[in-house]
C-alpha cells in the first residue's frame, strides 16, 4: 500500500527516514529513478541513509510503474520516492494509486520559481502540477509531517 509518493531532490535522507517513516508506519522505500537503478556508487550511499527495520528497492520510473501496479508491493507500507516533479506526474499518470504527491524538496537551478521554503519549479514542472490537480491529485507542500498539510495545487489552479 502506497502511504506517501514524494519528490525530493535527495531521494532518502534523514527527514524521510526518520519523521516520514514513523509518521507513516512505513517499512518499504521505492526509489523511483532513471539514474539510480543504473548507477552503483549513488544506490550505495543511499543504501547508507536506510533504517535497519525497512526494506529498500531501486527501480528505474518504467519498473517501478509495473512493480505498483502488479500488486507485488501492496504487502508494504510503501514510501515511493522520486527526484522530480516529471517522474512523480508520469507515477501518478499511470499507478491509479497515486492520488497525493508530497512536495518535500526540489532545489534551485535558473528558471525556477519558488514555491515553498525549499521547492523550485520550472514552467514545466507547474504545467505538470495544474494538470494533476485538475484531475484531484493532492499536493501536498511540506517537508516533514508536523508542518500543516498545505495543497498547493488549488492556489495553482487558481493563479
Amino acid at each position: 500500500m502506497i502511504k506517501l509518493c514524494r519528490v525530493d531532490h535527495r531521494l532518502l535522507h534523514g527527514q524521510v527516514a526518520m519523521a516520514w517513516t514513523s509518521f507513516l508506519g512505513a517499512n518499504c522505500y521505492l526509489i523511483a529513478n532513471d539514474k539510480v537503478a543504473e548507477d552503483e556508487v549513488w544506490k550505495n550511499t543511499l543504501r547508507l541513509a536506510k533504517p535497519s527495520n525497512a526494506k529498500l528497492v531501486m527501480k528505474t520510473v518504467d519498473d517501478a510503474i509495473e512493480a505498483l501496479n502488479s500488486g507485488v508491493t501492496d504487502k508494504y507500507q510503501l514510501i515511493v520516492l522520486v527526484e522530480s516533479v516529471k517522474d512523480a506526474k508520469k507515477l501518478a499518470d499511470q499507478v491509479p494509486d497515486i492520488q497525493s504527491i508530497n512536495l518535500g524538496g526540489q532545489k534551485f537551478e535558473e528558471g525556477r520559481t519558488q514555491i515553498g521554503k525549499a521547492f523550485f519549479i520550472s514552467e514545466e514542472d507547474e504545467s505538470g502540477l495544474i494538470e494533476l490537480a485538475e484531475r484531484g491529485v493532492e499536493l501536498d507542500l511540506r517537508q516533514v509531517p508536523g508542518e500543516s498539510k498545505h495543497d498547493i495545487g488549488k492556489e495553482l489552479l487558481n493563479k
